[in-house]
């Protein structure tokens, strides 16, 4: 999507200071270069981005290139677009039409409601972060830790944290506490409490120094459940504190839902909003029984996890129920489980030769992500037709009842023939 004169660029590096500490409305759309509906945005948003100039502001972020920043907002699919108002810590989702039009009417109104907020006194633009560095964030963000309370607090938690080993005599530790400050609110807000920023006087409790190895001060540390802690070797600012924070925050959000084709919708949501969507056909219940299913779901869920930042869906049918689908990806018929990645916007495909494993799936989409390994065109060059089919209710199959035949109405002599 290229990028034009009046729609501002935004990135990691520029986000906090063209938009959070900007008194102005924002408007920001978080793209993918290579989604279908982002393209066909670029235009309408040129336009609205002209016609807003000097009145409302209007950004991009590749939010493929910079996942965290994507992330940090909860983007799932592309293009989203939110509303940065009078809280930039609290954007509003659009959910308006995609024309140049429809882009401006809401960005006026939202221009509205500011504009009264203030008039009546509300907080008017962003205080939160105009004093960059000194006394912005709350000394409370902070986590006092201490010999008595750290591994209950950090090293028994889910979340992840980043600890400053301090000396209070040290000058270099003061520069560093407002801007440790001012990260540990901002990160606390972005990242919804599940990164979490604490500090240890090191002169008093020794006890903690010694078993981390400090040596000198300030040491920042960082500490992932179940993991060994890592020394964070970047910048002491604010803005390289919580862009760590938020790298840490990506690798720590939760993994796409693994859906059931029960629908059209369902495929369509999930092929045209994702760069991927990746699909599994399972054998038929009464060939696996629930436990055998079970374990495919399992392997399945457990590789979603390792490619979670791609941001690609993941969808599962059983054989025989959506036949469609299975003929336009060559897999009709025999060889489950079998597993298909599509791009529906170029309405490619390839299909897992190796085995339906974590090894197998994971070599089949390492490939994948480095433009390698081969492609088909989806038969029918579109999606095919999906049929609305019942949601698996998780338990063992139940072979059909036979006892419904009438054998009045059966020739015996004919069916002995066709044996034969």
């Amino acid at each position: 999507v290229a990028l034009y004169d009046d729609v501002v660029e935004l990135n990691p590096s520029n986000f906090n200071r063209e938009v959070i500490q900007s008194d102005s409305l924002w408007l920001v759309e978080f793209y993918a270069p290579w989604c279908g509906h982002c393209k066909s945005l670029a235009p309408e948003w040129k336009k609205a981005a002209t016609a807003l100039k000097g009145i409302v502001k209007v950004g991009a972020v590749d939010a493929d290139q910079h996942n965290s920043l994507g992330g940090q907002y909860g983007v799932r699919g592309f293009p989203t677009i939110k509303i940065f108002g009078a809280n930039k810590q609290k954007p509003e989702d659009y959910q308006g039409g995609r024309s140049g039009q429809a882009i401006v009417d809401a960005a006026l109104n939202a221009l509205r409601s500011l504009v009264k907020d203030r008039l009546g006194g509300k907080a008017g633009g962003s205080d939160y972060g105009k004093h960059s560095g000194g006394g912005a964030g709350n000394k409370k963000d902070v986590v006092e830790l201490t010999d008595d309370n750290f591994d209950r607090t950090v090293l028994d938690s889910d979340d992840v944290w980043m600890v400053e080993f301090f000396a209070p005599w040290c000058g270099h530790c003061k520069n560093l506490e407002p801007e440790w400050k001012a990260a540990a609110t901002e990160v606390k807000e972005q990242t919804k409490g599940k990164v979490k920023l604490g500090a240890v006087d090191a002169t008093v409790h020794q006890g903690l120094a010694s078993r981390y190895g400090i040596r000198g001060f300030p040491t920042i540390k960082i500490f992932r459940k179940g993991e060994e802690p890592e020394d964070f070797q970047g910048g002491r600012t604010r803005s390289d504190i919580v862009a760590r924070a938020m790298d840490l925050y990506s690798d720590n959000i939760p993994p796409p839902e693994l859906q059931e084709i029960l629908n059209e919708d369902v495929l369509k949501k999930t092929c045209e909003d994702y760069q991927l969507c990746i699909i599994s056909v399972l054998p038929h219940i009464l060939d696996t029984g629930a436990s055998g299913r079970n374990s495919y779901l399992e392997v399945m869920r457990t590789m979603a996890d390792k490619y979670k930042k791609k941001t690609w869906g993941w969808l599962w049918t059983e054989a025989g129920a959506q036949m469609d689908l299975e003929s336009s990806l060559g897999i009709g018929g025999f060889g489950y489980p079998a597993m298909a990645a599509i791009n529906a916007r170029k309405m490619k495909f390839a299909l897992l030769r190796g085995s339906f494993s974590e090894t197998g799936i994971h070599e089949f989409l390492r490939e994948l992500s480095v433009g390698r390994g081969s492609t088909a065109t989806v038969g029918g060059g579109a999606l095919p037709k999906i049929n609305t089919v019942e949601p698996w209710d998780g338990k063992d199959g139940v072979l059909p009842m036979e006892d419904d035949i009438d054998l009045s109405d059966v020739d015996l002599d004919d069916l002995g023939k066709d044996e034969l």
